[in-house]
């Protein structure tokens, strides 16, 4: 598409410029709620929007897609595309870390129009059209006395010089059906014919680690080199090179604060706590400080910070849990009561999910009168965090919190910290998952973890990634998480583990995993439960990390790939395949320009080999189908050389459960 530049034109709420009547522009798409929500992007990728633009009877349109970014004052233009039946279509590719806004901007295109009429007048023979061709003439030379622009002024003057030399009718009608002139006189329509969508939508530009990024979680206290004894930062500091190794880049800590002693809670979630169990660390605050404070058994501030900028060192950012809950011991408890719920009997209302009972935490009230001092304290602990340095944080329940909180509290950090990413932890309703999404959550939590079967999968994922929700939520696949063992990783053994982190990491750009737990293949649950047995969020435990069996090597792998692959750093550009068994899920991913094409194939049966015969669509990856091409399995080096459509897949769990296949046609 042709790219310009214009000056900046203000677009006027509720409001177009003189043909408003004429031109319709409807159904635009990106347009998040009427434009009420912005979509979300990163550096380098597109910008696709569509639209319905129609006028009154037979004239012809032109329509130009406006952007620039919040600092900029100058437009650029990109014309729209007519698809056919009135639907247009422009694009453009995000080329700063900025925000950005885009409108259209459609106008009726009288040189256009009369361009198309006479030349079904000269392909049909006429020759009585001289008035006709004056006419164009007339338009040419109305358009030349409002061009700014020295090139496009000495172009239209040249035609002029040559259409007032002539009086052929021939030589009139090549040059005024010229497609250069069509386009200088597309871009100096007279404003009085031009109609402006009324609105600027808008576009979150973050860095692109809320794009692509591989999270690692672990429990600090749980690191040391002395079984029996509590975790430091200085312990999670010797983690670092092998976490690195990995190729994880973020690493998420559960809360670090002190944690409360009023109805601890013991192993297994007991209600009765022995005197040296730990509490979950989800119940916040104690005598020692709240949210602002670190529990001392893992260090000081000076020590955390340091553990920040050592994480640093490996390319690895550290990742804060954000509770807003307390302990009864919190602080804000005495200094604060308007802020919690007060029971009858005088005692604050715990949280519960009935029948569950979460008698060590209290939940915050924002229905207090004192809402605003409320907002202003919860902001403050995000502020304090961030001068830590502390970028990233992962949000524990946030649909438990009202939506306008987050809306305003997000809004003002981005504003101040753009560089600044939140993770929604929210296991509830889709409606209120997408609905913290729009407000301004970076990343989301997902059902991936639920999701088993082949339509499960294809239908879950269409729904992300080709509907309007892939414009503004961006999903996160955790196989495991402190609170969620599924059943296919108690009963699959290590091939469920493989075949669920190769899910995870190629159908989504951006995942995780709780660890070790995960590449040591931790499997006991409570019985009837998808919940760990033993959970870490109850004790302090000990890992052997290099116990026999263990994944990380193959985490190494699948991470490298990753980040080796750029097809495999983006989720909206799924595509699935073709193959026929239901226990086999195949799909692909490639660059824009196709220069990288990554096909995978998992058997999502981690007891059986599963085969099948794989469509591999050629004519989509630019491949010539009567030509052999090689296919090299990135994840354990086995090379084939395929030809044609289909291609026979048979997949043993017990030796690998998955194909990571680069495609190349260079033999």
């Amino acid at each position: 598409m042709t790219s310009i530049n214009s000056k900046a034109e203000k677009i006027e709420p509720n409001k177009m410029v003189n043909c408003l009547e004429r031109i319709m522009i409807e159904k635009i798409s990106p347009e998040i709620d009427g434009g009420a929500f912005p979509i979300k992007r990163t550096v380098g990728e597109s910008v696709v929007v569509k639209a319905n633009i129609f006028a009154d009877g037979h004239d012809e349109l032109s329509a130009v897609l406006l952007y620039r970014t919040v600092k900029e004052g100058a437009w650029s233009e990109v014309y729209m595309k007519p698809m056919g039946n009135d639907h247009w279509m422009g694009s453009f590719h995000i080329k700063k870390e900025e925000d950005y806004v885009y409108a259209i901007r459609a106008s009726i295109d009288d040189f256009s129009t009369w361009q198309k009429d006479i030349g079904k007048k000269v392909s049909a023979g006429q020759q009585d059209i001289f008035v006709d061709l004056k006419i164009g003439i007339q338009f040419i030379e109305t358009t030349a006395k409002r061009i700014k622009e020295k090139t496009a002024l000495k172009i239209i003057n040249s035609y002029l010089e040559q259409l007032h030399a002539s009086e052929d009718i021939k030589v009139l009608s090549s040059i005024l059906l010229k497609e250069e002139l069509l386009h200088i006189m597309q871009k100096n329509i007279d404003a009085v014919k031009r109609a402006k969508y009324s609105k600027e939508l808008k576009i979150n530009v973050d860095r692109k680690l809320a794009r692509f990024s591989s999270w690692y979680e672990l429990f600090p206290r749980s690191w040391s080199s002395q079984p029996g004894k509590h975790g430091t930062f200085k312990d999670c500091e010797k983690l670092l090179p092998e976490i690195e190794r990995m190729g994880f880049d973020i690493i998420y800590l559960p809360p670090i604060h002190p944690i409360g002693k009023t109805n601890r809670k013991g192993e297994n979630n007991s209600a009765k706590c022995k005197k040296n169990d730990p509490g979950c660390p989800w119940a916040i605050g104690s005598e020692e400080g709240g949210h602002k404070s670190i529990h001392p058994q893992l260090g000081t501030l000076e020590s955390f910070k340091h553990f920040v900028n050592k994480a640093k060192e490996f390319n690895i950012e550290i990742a804060l849990d954000l509770a807003y809950q307390c302990s009864p011991d919190h602080p804000y408890v005495k200094e604060h009561p308007q802020w919690f719920k007060w029971r009858p009997d005088g005692k604050v209302q715990y949280a519960e999910n009935p029948p569950k009972k979460y008698e060590d935490v209290l939940p915050i009230n924002f229905e207090t009168s004192d809402i605003d001092n409320l907002r202003e304290e919860l902001k403050s602990i995000v502020l304090f965090w961030i001068d830590q340095g502390i970028r990233v944080f992962r949000v524990d329940n946030p649909h438990t919190k009202p939506f306008i909180f987050w809306d305003e509290l997000i809004l003002d950090i981005r504003n101040k910290y753009p560089d600044t990413i939140f993770l929604s932890e929210s296991f509830t309703r889709p409606n209120i998952m997408y609905r913290l999404a729009k407000g301004g959550f970076t990343q989301s939590y997902t059902y991936f973890t639920w999701r088993n079967t082949k339509f499960e999968f294809i239908d879950y994922l269409t729904e992300l990634t080709k509907t309007d929700i892939a414009e503004y939520f961006r999903p996160n696949f955790w196989p495991n998480t402190p609170d969620i063992l599924p059943p296919h990783l108690q009963y699959g053994g290590w091939p469920a583990f493989i075949m669920r982190a190769v899910l995870a990491s190629t159908l989504s750009s951006n995942y995780g995993i709780y660890g070790p737990v995960f590449e040591l293949c931790v499997s006991e649950a409570i019985e009837g439960k998808e919940e760990y047995l033993n959970s870490e969020k109850y004790e302090v435990k000990h890992w052997d990390w290099n116990q026999k069996g263990h994944l990380k090597n193959v985490l190494s792998r699948l991470n490298n790939i990753r980040k080796t692959n750029p097809a495999l750093q983006f989720t909206r550009n799924i595509q699935f395949c073709e193959i026929n068994n239901d226990c086999i899920l195949s799909y692909y991913k490639t660059t824009e320009d196709l220069s990288n094409i990554i096909l995978v194939v998992v058997n999502l049966d981690p007891y059986n080999t599963q085969s099948g015969s794989l469509q591999v669509p050629l004519d989509k990856l630019g491949i010539d189908k009567e030509r052999p091409y090689s296919a090299i399995d990135l994840l354990n080096g086995d090379k084939y050389i395929w030809k044609g459509y289909a291609s026979y897949i048979k997949l043993d769990p017990q030796r690998s459960p998955a194909h990571i296949i680069t495609i190349k046609q260079n033999i």
